[in-house]
Order: C-alpha cells, then sequence, then structure tokens
C-alpha cells in the first residue's frame, strides 16, 4: 500500500481538470541501474486487466502488478518548489496524508 500526501491529491486533481480524457493516474517504477530507481506518474485513459486500482478521494490510482510489491511504503508527496517527490518509508509519514486502500 502506498500513501498520498494532501498536497499531493490536490496537485493530482487539478491537473486532471486539463486531461478529462485521462482519469486514471499511473503510478510506476523501474531500476535505472543497480542502485537508482525511477518513479513516475502518468494520466491514462484506462486502466489494465493486471493493475492494482485503489481509489483515494475522488482519484482513480492504478499501480502495476511490478512496481506495486516496491511501491509498499512510499508516500507520494508534493509541494511548488520540488513537484512530486517519492519518500521511503518514515521519511513522509509526519506530512497530512490519506493512506490509499488496494481495492483489488
Amino acid at each position: 500500500m502506498i500513501a498520498i500526501t494532501i498536497a499531493a491529491i490536490a496537485k493530482l486533481k487539478s491537473i486532471q481538470v486539463d486531461h478529462p480524457e485521462d482519469p486514471i493516474v499511473r503510478v510506476s517504477v523501474r531500476d535505472l541501474d543497480e542502485s537508482r530507481l525511477s518513479f513516475n506518474i502518468m494520466l491514462e485513459a484506462t486502466t489494465q486487466p493486471d493493475d492494482d486500482v485503489q481509489e483515494v478521494d475522488g482519484l482513480t490510482i492504478a499501480v502495476d502488478r511490478r512496481s506495486a510489491p516496491r511501491m509498499e511504503g512510499v508516500t507520494v508527496d508534493y509541494t511548488e518548489a520540488g513537484g512530486f517527490r517519492f519518500l521511503h518509508d518514515g521519511e513522509g509519514r509526519s506530512r497530512p496524508l490519506l493512506t490509499i486502500p488496494t481495492l483489488n
């Protein structure tokens, strides 16, 4: 399960206003090399059959099965100065957040 801060939810909702044809927020993680990861947030039109689909405060979040285990303990945050950030373990837990329960 990932968590998402209230600030990140607000920013994602504001972005979706300009992209009503892409209501799904996809979050994924990939290896860049043996010591670096790449986290991504994209808007898409539909979910995929193997996605973990989660609802939080009116947002539909899709995480592909390959990324889902690696997103455990990750908090998605947003600040105007830094943009979206993916915080690990307790790093983001002091921020106001909403936990995203898995629906599948």
